[in-house]
């Protein structure tokens, strides 16, 4: 009964979920793109069974990147499959495997755009970037006998709590041979409290560790420091939120009071804010170069206006300083670690519940800087531009702690592969109705 009162639910809401999307096609027309994909429409009509990993949006895509890559090289006669949500994370999945893989939208969560979705994708095995708690989907994997993989899992304490409320839905979900990789000891205890099968469920570690950068990263960011900044101090505000960038600038006027050479390069989250962050910084009466424009920065620009997408670890790369941003305001903290592998030091605010764990991890081993406030990272990027040999130690830290907890990526293919033969077909998993 509670999972007939979750099918008619996610029905009545269905148009509501449609319409904000279309909706916000007006700011970004990428909502528009493959609409019907949504609903599990889609020209894509694979012709072998494949591979699906499903990555939310762009710090999922970049997290799961090393994994597509592996079951690349692991079974490069099958078809893989990546979903994301966004067309920010669309846009990314381009970026890195261009046409090696099939992108396509994630369906809503019904029954009917579910099963066409599987009919067109044709996935035999399913994994999951994190947490996305999909009841019908499961139902589905459960009833096609899909194994699915539930891959550098997590849940808050507070998730858990409201999942309680629904506890015979997800205890049900839960249960269709599902192999949980979860992050930590935790976070397992977590899944099975909800009803996830103890004997499949398993600490493997959090994957976005095994991010590597490209090793010409540092070249094209050495490059692009010359075009814009030469002989000058760069620090990135990197995916920053609104209510965030006006927090950043008040930092940069207070850290030019000091250093007037200083160049901030800022890079706004969504693309649909571009033109919104460019009239602040206009109203605000800062000297700006887009980066769309083509244009290059000079002795007189304040702000390099990062408006193109894919670019940020190129940027972080370029950088001196690099603050993650989300963290200024109640979002949760973006993906620390991209910088950190670059060996740049990090400054982060004091909302970082997205990865709570990563975060405190990193500050108590001196790997990385909270700062409260605009004044507070105004601060800390004086103090550190002013001495950069400090920075760099904080930047050398960050570098050895991401390797000492790299690992979780191959403990995470050990579970997979007993899923998939070795000429790629997809071993059927444990089922329970």
């Amino acid at each position: 009964m509670l999972r007939l009162a979750y099918v008619l639910l996610s029905y009545l809401l269905a148009p509501v979920v449609a319409a904000f999307l279309f909706i916000r096609g007006f700011r970004n027309r990428a909502y528009w793109d493959r609409f019907g994909e949504r609903f599990g429409f889609s020209k894509t009509n694979l012709g072998s069974p494949s591979i699906w990993v499903h990555a939310v949006s762009v710090g999922e895509v970049q997290a799961a990147a090393p994994l597509v890559r592996a079951l690349m090289q692991r079974y490069p006669g099958v078809p893989l499959v990546v979903t994301t949500v966004t067309p920010t994370g669309a846009a990314r999945v381009q970026a890195i495997f261009g046409d090696s893989v099939t992108h396509l939208y994630a369906p809503y969560d019904l029954p009917g755009a579910v099963r066409r979705f599987f009919d067109r994708a044709r996935p035999r095995l399913a994994i999951i970037i994190e947490t996305e708690l999909w009841p019908n989907l499961y139902h589905e994997c459960g009833r096609r006998r899909v194994p699915l993989v539930l891959a550098s899992a997590r849940v808050s304490p507070l998730s858990v709590t409201k999942y309680r409320r629904f506890v015979g839905l997800f205890r049900e979900a839960l249960s269709h041979g599902i192999v949980i990789a979860a992050q930590s000891e935790s976070d397992a205890d977590r899944f099975r409290s909800l009803g996830a099968n103890p004997a499949r469920t398993h600490v493997t570690g959090n994957i976005k560790f095994d991010f590597e950068p490209p090793p010409e990263l540092s070249e094209r960011g050495r490059g692009f420091r010359a075009e814009h900044a030469p002989g000058r101090r760069v620090w990135v505000a990197g995916s920053t939120h609104e209510g965030e960038e006006e927090q950043v600038l008040e930092a940069m006027q207070l850290v030019r009071q000091r250093l007037p050479d200083v160049l901030l390069m800022l890079v706004p989250r969504h693309p649909e804010r571009f033109n919104a962050v460019a009239t602040l910084l206009e109203d605000r009466g800062w000297s700006v170069v887009t980066r769309s424009s083509g244009m290059s920065c000079t002795a007189d620009t304040d702000v390099l206006l990062v408006d193109t997408l894919g670019e940020l670890t190129m940027v972080y790369a370029a950088a001196d300083i690099a603050f993650v941003g989300g963290s200024l305001v109640p979002i949760g903290g973006h993906n620390l670690l991209e910088p950190v592998a670059l060996g740049k030091p990090v400054l982060i605010g004091p909302h970082t519940f997205n990865a709570a764990d990563i975060a405190e991890m990193f500050i108590e081993q001196h790997a990385a800087m909270r700062v409260d406030d605009a004044r507070d990272l105004a601060y800390r990027l004086v103090e550190w531009l002013e001495a950069p040999d400090k920075a760099r130690d904080y930047g050398e830290r960050g570098r050895e702690l991401l390797r000492q907890n790299r690992g979780a990526l191959e403990r995470l293919l050990r579970l997979i592969d007993p899923l998939v033969t070795k000429d790629g077909s997809v071993e059927p998993p444990v089922h329970r109705d």
